[in-house]
């Protein structure tokens, strides 16, 4: 390909609403543009990237065995409302009606649309397992769509539903697109980690997700020093904690006179106590799937955070929301005060406190709180992992030290097991000639938003860095001087050669300044660029690697054989 035949518009300034490196390098460098919010339109440079992803994700799929088809976009409401997810998925999930006024969803993922395509078809076990795949656009309507094609509302997704006759068999499929998916990230020359993680609105028992790190990265992954234990912070776990301090304090058990004494902070410099010896409660609302909500109190050591997901999760709950003061009041319960002994308030104790005694909280009086409260032998049913795990905790699985750092999702499999296929009445005959719901698992890749993790992980000051994997082109010959007679005629033979030889490469042939090339080679993020100037009259050419900006001097006549090696 031509300079000077391509649609390359590069820009010098970023979008004012950009803030990440990929989201203003995308669009300066003329990959992408925003056409709405959330939005983008792929230029010829996206679209081969973009390409290039989609192959290698679909060529280790096929390897592994599995089939792709291609869904609708537009999906039956009827199907949502089957599943039960129609009115769970919330205001992302885009409701349409046609001319006819019946109703559709576009797609933000295809369960429905892929049990309803194997359901009465597939009929016996003899017909199982079967992997169904599709690479195809996806939306979900982000209230707050931001960093590009990180957080967008229209994607490409790569999204594949597993089909089997019992548990054993998914446990098999899921270790095995683990496996594939490890080398898709792998091949596309990106540092990830599989990381336990919460399975949220698609469902099912069973949750990893691929992590890219990234400085820049949405999630936060808490890590192992000494093992390969990985958790999204939503499920991350940890050893149960142990006194940090030489001496407990000694407490004799009582209702102690607290005034105005409320908050945390309070209570430690009021007892001159460790925070790690208080009962801390926090209040939330949590809200269900038929829109119902009660108020909730946690109860989590004084230093420690609740983790939301984890606290939903236990409650069975959608969300979790921030409760008013007027609101605990009118519940009975009293701001400051909440202590574990409240009445008539479903309570859930974090399981770090399990048998403890020597607790300070609330005595649900105005004023006063309770010294030396003992756990033991109490609320039995009542105490959950609901802790955010910390930077400094112990690892659950070899005691090594857990630290935090941030990623970008990138992938994400699950162990569905009948929660589709159950409420769809999808069906098939056992090895004994009974019905059975199918058992399910659903597995997905980003593709569009790899296209711009691969920038968020690799550039710099000055552009894009694309792995050799994902660039566009390996090469850009850039011809120095277009006026230059020897130059040009020696690129533009070098360019047929290579391009014969089925090399991915761009010569820059426009009647532009050198600098300015230069600027854009930089800026876009070729692999490698060939520069073709004043050392061809030495017989020499320069090659400079855009990764370091190492620069060779090479033998005009040995270039094709030493090319041939590095593309």
């Amino acid at each position: 390909m031509r300079f000077s035949k391509f649609y390359i518009p590069t820009t010098k300034q970023a979008p004012n609403d950009a803030l990440l490196p990929s989201h203003k390098l995308l669009i300066q460098a003329g990959f992408i543009s925003q056409v709405g919010s959330g939005i983008y339109n792929f230029l010829p440079l996206g679209k081969i990237v973009l390409d290039k992803i989609r192959a290698i994700v679909k060529k280790e799929l096929d390897k592994a065995g599995c089939l792709e088809v291609q869904l609708g976009f537009v999906t039956p409401s009827e199907l949502w409302i089957e599943s039960g997810r129609y009115l769970k998925y919330g205001k992302e999930l885009l409701r349409i009606k046609d001319r006819k006024n019946n109703e559709f969803v576009l797609s933000p993922t295809a369960e429905e649309m892929m049990v309803d395509l194997i359901r009465n078809k597939v009929k016996s076990y003899k017909q199982l397992p079967l992997h169904l795949y599709q690479i195809n656009t996806k939306f979900r309507d982000e209230a707050r769509p931001r960093f590009g094609l990180l957080r967008g509302r229209e994607f490409l997704m790569e999204d594949g539903y597993s089909f089997h006759e019992n548990y054993e068999d998914l446990d098999r499929e899921f270790e095995l697109m683990e496996k594939t998916y490890s080398k898709i990230f792998t091949k596309l020359g990106l540092d990830f980690r599989i990381v336990e993680a919460d399975s949220g609105a698609i469902g099912g028992t069973g949750s990893k997700e691929f992590m890219v790190l990234a400085q820049n990265g949405e999630d936060d992954i808490i890590i192992c020093d000494n093992c390969s234990n990985a958790a999204n912070v939503e499920v991350a776990k940890r050893e149960k904690r142990v006194s940090p301090y030489k001496e407990e304090p000694e407490m004799v058990p009582g209702k102690f006179y607290t005034p105005n004494i409320k908050t945390i902070n309070d209570l430690i410099d009021f007892f001159s106590i460790e925070p790690y010896y208080i009962a801390k409660a926090v209040a939330k609302r949590a809200v269900f799937d038929d829109a119902s909500s009660k108020i909730v109190i946690f109860f989590l050591r004084g230093d420690d955070n609740l983790e939301e997901t984890k606290g939903a999760n236990v409650l069975k709950a959608i969300e979790l929301i921030d409760v008013s003061e007027e609101e605990l009041k009118e519940s009975g319960l009293i701001p400051g005060f909440i202590g574990l002994d409240v009445k008539n308030i479903d309570i859930v104790i974090d399981i770090d406190l399990k048998e403890q005694d020597n607790l300070i909280c609330g005595a649900n009086e105005v004023d006063y709180h309770l010294v030396g409260y003992s756990l033991k032998d109490k609320f039995e049913n009542k105490f959950a992992d609901i802790a955010e795990v910390r930077e400094g905790d112990k690892c659950p699985k070899c005691g090594g030290i857990l630290s935090k750092t941030k990623g970008i999702e990138v992938g994400h499999i699950f162990k569905l097991g009948t929660r589709y296929t159950d409420p769809l009445k999808a069906n098939f005959l056992d090895r004994n000639g009974k019905s059975q719901p199918f058992i399910m698992g659903t597995y997905g890749i980003g593709i569009s938003r790899l296209e711009a993790v691969i920038i968020e992980q690799s550039h710099d000051d000055k552009g894009c860095i694309w792995t050799k994997e994902s660039a566009p082109y390996m090469l850009d010959i850039i011809v120095s001087n277009i006026k230059n007679e020897d130059e040009l005629n020696f690129s533009n033979k070098l360019y047929n050669e290579l391009i014969n030889l089925d090399k991915e490469v761009i010569i820059d042939d426009r009647k532009e300044r050198f600098g300015f090339k230069m600027k854009d080679f930089e800026l876009i993020g070729f692999p490698y660029a060939l520069i073709v100037g004043k050392s061809l009259k030495d017989d020499k050419v320069e090659l400079i690697e855009r990764k370091t900006l190492k620069k060779t001097l090479i033998d005009k006549d040995k270039i094709i054989e030493f090319l041939k090696g590095v593309i």
